[in-house]
């Protein structure tokens, strides 16, 4: 594993998303406001319940976010991409944790079962991946995640195989 910390903040995460934590040309956060966490409160890489690396990550959620005014007017509820997205860019993340050379790319997702809402009057995401695979080969870096949204402690999503790779093109 390169030499960073296990926990990350909300300005740590605003240097990854500005190219400034991995170095110019890794993995990269997007920047607000498509950044779906507030912090990442663990990663390993060895760890998780499969033994091959986790994270876990929260994001704040307040009435005021952006995609609530858009979607759905009069019913307002957080886009489900948004939640899934928010899953890859954490695994993404954890393969620039890693020391992996590259820029981040989503390849997929097995299985995506989105089992409630975020609503305006929601308090905390929660997010938990899990690796099942991570490879770095001559011709490959790749991690291959499952995991979970929570909302309020409560499973909101659940998602299956989740695929992301670093490619240096």
């Amino acid at each position: 594993m390169a030499d960073f910390p296990t926990s990350f903040d909300k300005e740590d995460l605003l240097k990854c998303a500005r190219g400034e934590l991995f170095g110019p040309g890794n993995a990269q956060l997007p920047a607000p406001p498509m950044l779906m966490m507030d912090r990442i409160t663990e990663i390993s890489g060895d760890g998780g319940a499969h033994g091959k690396g986790h994270v876990l990550a929260e994001f704040d959620i307040t009435p005021d976010l952006w995609f609530f005014e858009c979607h759905f007017p009069g019913n307002p509820i957080m886009p489900g991409c948004l939640g899934l997205d928010g899953l890859w860019q954490l695994t993404g993340f954890n393969l620039g944790w890693r020391g992996w050379q590259g820029r981040g790319y989503a390849l997929g997702v097995g299985e995506v079962k989105l089992k409630s809402m975020v609503r305006p009057e929601s308090k905390l995401l929660t997010y938990e991946i899990d690796f099942t695979k991570a490879v770095q080969t001559r011709r490959l870096t790749m991690g291959v995640a499952d995991g979970i949204v929570k909302i309020d402690g409560e499973v909101a999503y659940e998602v299956k195989d989740m695929k992301v790779a670093l490619s240096e093109a």
